[in-house]
């Protein structure tokens, strides 16, 4: 036990504060009931502050305020992992995040591979939407943001500089894999795909 409440520390403190987690980030570290031990532990320390069932922060501290409310997109994550989906940022927090807009949205919203639903934690609720766009689990989180930024800039408003830009983030594995999955995403947003490999191939990058 001694073991595995100092490795799971250890794995919190790499993650720095803010981080949110579930007792499914520590399995690889021992069993289910003696991760609940450890963290169970940890929350009556006050190393570690518990938000739901199920559901813990390493709170970032304010010299002012305290404890910090948790993060919204680390409150997103444990609550698709619990029933095995992913989430991503959706929209323009997924356009933002790229660099592909300026518009920063008043409140972060995001779009999950699972059903659509919400769920109250920390004296918030978080909703996660069922993705219009596929949101892939074999993927990188910046392809996936890729696919939901190019579903709300919408083909119209993607240009050569958006596409030099989206090249730019993505490395060359991120390029293959969506490439390998445009069968799997509108026609039109499979022909940008293309176009973003041909400036990756190209290594076009925007002028400073």
């Amino acid at each position: 036990m001694a073991t595995a409440t100092q490795q799971i520390i250890k794995r919190i403190r790499a993650k720095r504060r803010g981080w949110v987690f579930a007792p499914k980030d520590f399995l690889d570290l021992g069993s289910r009931a003696i991760v609940d031990q450890a963290l169970l532990r940890l929350t009556r320390q006050g190393s570690i502050r518990r938000l739901d069932r199920g559901v813990y922060d390493c709170p970032k501290q304010h010299a002012i305020r305290g404890k910090l409310s948790p993060d919204s997109k680390g409150l997103a994550r444990v609550i698709a992992s619990k029933a095995a989906n992913k989430v991503i940022a959706s929209g323009a927090s997924a356009a933002n995040t790229l660099g592909l807009s300026t518009q920063v949205p008043a409140k972060p919203t995001f779009v999950t591979n699972g059903p659509t639903r919400a769920k109250k934690v920390a004296g918030r609720t978080i909703v996660l939407k069922h993705a219009k766009v596929p949101v892939f689990d074999n993927v990188s989180d910046t392809a996936n943001l890729t696919l939901q930024a190019l579903a709300h800039l919408g083909k119209k408003n993607i240009d050569s500089l958006v596409l030099r830009r989206c090249a730019n983030a993505l490395t060359d594995r991120d390029v293959r894999n969506l490439v390998a999955h445009v069968d799997r995403t509108p026609s039109w947003m499979a022909e940008i795909i293309l176009e973003i490999k041909k400036a990756k191939d190209g290594r076009i990058r925007e002028k400073t």
